[in-house]
């Protein structure tokens, strides 16, 4: 991104921003209450989101670590994964900011959770990032 590390930082840390980055087909929004203008370690965050035919779904993550301007991590806590923990990592290089995600997953039920992944669930988070990739650069221009 071709902004400072502050800028990105002070906006993915933000929890109010993640639904401006989220598709709206997803029907995303947070549940839980005021949260303040910073993740920090513990937050409990709660959201609705609609992932398969507009059915919502409560989800709940847990900022488990954060490293001002570095990185932070949060981990579903409650929802349609058996297990997610999603890291996001920033770092400053010339001319703006590199951000790094690294998505750990895995759905429930084995054999039924491995086929809704192949059929459908792995296509439809490669969507959701490519939206937020474009969502950043709208918000804060494209990298050259």
């Amino acid at each position: 991104m071709p902004i400072g590390l502050q800028e990105a930082w002070d906006f993915f840390s933000n929890p109010a921003n993640l639904a401006a980055i989220t598709p709206d087909h997803m029907g995303f929004h947070i549940v839980s209450k005021h949260h303040g203008p910073r993740m920090y370690p513990g937050q409990i965050i709660e959201y609705k989101v609609s992932p398969l035919l507009g059915i919502p779904l409560y989800w709940m993550t847990e900022i488990t670590h954060v490293e001002e301007r570095k990185m932070f991590v949060d981990e579903q806590r409650f929802g349609p994964y058996t297990l997610w923990h999603h890291q996001h990592h920033f770092r400053e290089i010339e001319g703006g900011v590199e951000m790094t995600d690294i998505v750990h997953y895995r759905l429930p039920l084995w054999v039924l959770g491995d086929l809704a992944q192949w059929l459908f669930v792995r296509r439809q988070l490669e969507g959701i990032f490519r939206h937020r990739f474009s969502a950043v650069e709208n918000r804060f221009g494209k990298w050259v």
